[in-house]
């Protein structure tokens, strides 16, 4: 499988792609990955979906970073949000002396297709939004995890995934989220 899986940011180029996937059987399409994303407008648990996809659509369409699809072919199979950390809620995670000095990515959530899952398709997306974030300068990459009995936020990913991934746990936020963190090497642009 792994050698016809890609990876492309989303784009207005692919917003249907990104739209397929959403509004595919049991996709995120009552959230469209917004409800860990700075407040437009109201709180979101008081949007309706088709509000929260438009404001997706905009964000997108002013290129503002929110994410990754995973490609099967040509089929968008996966998802992975991943942006600045300062285009998500100050409720993902506190700061932490230092923190001034980088260029910090959040990875807050992933969706994939039924059919992908139990493939490693996880730990795929990981690498990729790794070395998307440090593409664009990002040098510390943090998620936020949960246990693997956690009846709720098991959309973030699971701790050890990510301590497998090389992350390191650096604090809690809330009841049953980890703070994770790993140190990127920005790529070095020639020309």
């Amino acid at each position: 499988m792994s050698h016809e899986l890609t990876f492309r940011p989303v784009t207005s180029e692919n917003w249907t792609d990104f739209e397929k996937l959403f509004e595919s059987r049991g996709g995120p399409k009552s959230c469209w990955c917004t409800v860990w994303r700075t407040v437009q407008s109201c709180p979101n648990s008081e949007r309706p979906a088709t509000a929260k996809k438009l404001e997706m659509k905009k964000r997108i369409s002013t290129g503002e970073p929110v994410g990754l699809l995973g490609y099967f072919g040509s089929e968008p199979v996966a998802w992975c949000s991943i942006a600045p950390r300062d285009t998500y809620r100050a409720a993902m995670s506190d700061p932490m002396p230092g923190d001034e000095k980088h260029n910090i990515w959040s990875i807050v959530c992933f969706f994939v297709s039924r059919q992908f899952r139990g493939q490693g398709l996880f730990q795929k997306l990981i690498t990729a939004a790794e070395t998307h974030a440090a593409d664009n300068g990002a040098t510390l990459l943090e998620g936020y995890p949960v246990d693997q009995n956690s009846p709720s936020y098991r959309f973030g990913g699971f701790l050890p995934a990510f301590e497998q991934a090389g992350y390191s746990l650096v604090g809690h936020k809330g009841a049953r989220r980890h703070v994770v963190r790993k140190a990127l090497t920005v790529a070095r642009r020639i020309g």
